[in-house]
């Protein structure tokens, strides 16, 4: 999840209604179900997430924003992405994609970023998380959406299968992760825990049914992987079948050195079993397959029957009937 901050909210102390303008008011009401009056919604923008690169090296480029800024209208606010009832606080009625001009990112780009407006009811379990964000106690917020692929920005194919490593640097470019085409926005929550350099905010944003290989892969160059359940449950399923292929390639390479050996002793006889044996051990199975069917050719024609009444052959190569007695 990528994140961003509360920029904007009513001034201490000041009326709620003051922060809520007419045509808000009228977004809100589309998901109540009573119409609320500017008294009973206290209204703050939030910036959801930007195309800065975050502390996991990864970032969402401009066009994410934008898909985005149509996912989140109406996502329910929560903490620390608890999904519960319980810890819904508010809800995005607005969002929009921003341009800084004055601000670059990391790797000198346009900066933009996500900007949503959001509400809450002012009732009195929520008068002290209000003043908490007016006072600016609560502050970071963290998004949680879904991500079809996530690119290498240095050479634009999967970075979990590419070469490339995140925060290094190719021919002066720092590499990425670029979260792209976003396939849905679930929450947003407050958080406490900053994971983006700028805005503070902790990132989860997780790959939408991650490749088992990929998953193998950054393993395997030792890079984090942050799975879900589910991410977990696939992974645990793939290498069980990789250890029963595995059963199954040793039982048919057992069975095919011994086919290899068997055949040796008829074919090869000067052959110890033992050398034998030996050169198996270093074959592959294709190996042992191109020997085998060479032994089985060497057995058939080795033990041709000849028929008892076959003729021979004149120098003009035609044949004459052989001569026999009983």
């Amino acid at each position: 999840m990528h994140n961003g901050t509360v920029i904007k909210a009513a001034p201490v102390g000041a009326s709620p209604c003051e922060a809520v303008m007419p045509e808000e008011l009228a977004l809100i009401n589309t998901y109540t179900r009573r119409p609320l009056t500017a008294e009973e919604v206290y209204v703050f923008s939030v910036t959801l997430c930007d195309n800065d690169v975050d502390r996991d090296g990864e970032r969402f480029p401009v066009e994410s924003l934008f898909a985005l800024e149509k996912l989140f209208v109406g996502k329910t606010g929560i903490f620390d992405h608890e999904p519960s009832a319980k810890n819904q606080a508010a809800r995005i009625f607005a969002c929009a994609v921003e341009h800084i001009p004055e601000r670059r990112t990391v790797t000198g780009d346009e900066y933009f970023r996500l900007r949503a407006r959001a509400y809450m009811p002012v009732t009195e379990d929520r008068r002290a998380l209000i003043e908490a964000i007016d006072s600016g106690i609560v502050k970071e917020v963290s998004v949680g959406c879904a991500v079809e692929r996530t690119l290498c920005s240095i050479c634009g194919e999967e970075l979990a299968l590419c070469p490339h490593r995140k925060g290094e640097t190719y021919g002066g470019a720092l590499c990425c992760g670029e979260l792209t085409n976003p396939t849905d926005a679930y929450e947003w929550s407050f958080v406490a825990v900053p994971s983006q350099r700028a805005a503070g905010v902790t990132k989860s944003a997780r790959r939408k049914d991650m490749d088992m290989e990929a998953i193998l892969k950054m393993l395997e160059n030792k890079q984090g992987a942050q799975l879900s359940a589910d991410d977990c449950t696939r992974l645990l399923g793939y290498i069980g079948n990789l250890k029963q292929s595995a059963k199954d390639g040793v039982f048919y390479r057992d069975s095919l050195t011994a086919e290899v050996l068997r055949l040796s002793a008829a074919v090869q006889p000067d052959i110890s079993r033992a050398t034998m044996e030996s050169l198996a051990k270093a074959m592959t199975v294709a190996q042992l397959k191109e020997v085998k069917t060479a032994f089985e050719k060497q057995k058939e024609k080795a033990y041709m029957p000849k028929p008892q009444l076959c003729g021979g052959k004149t120098k003009n190569n035609t044949e004459t009937i052989g001569q026999f007695t009983i």
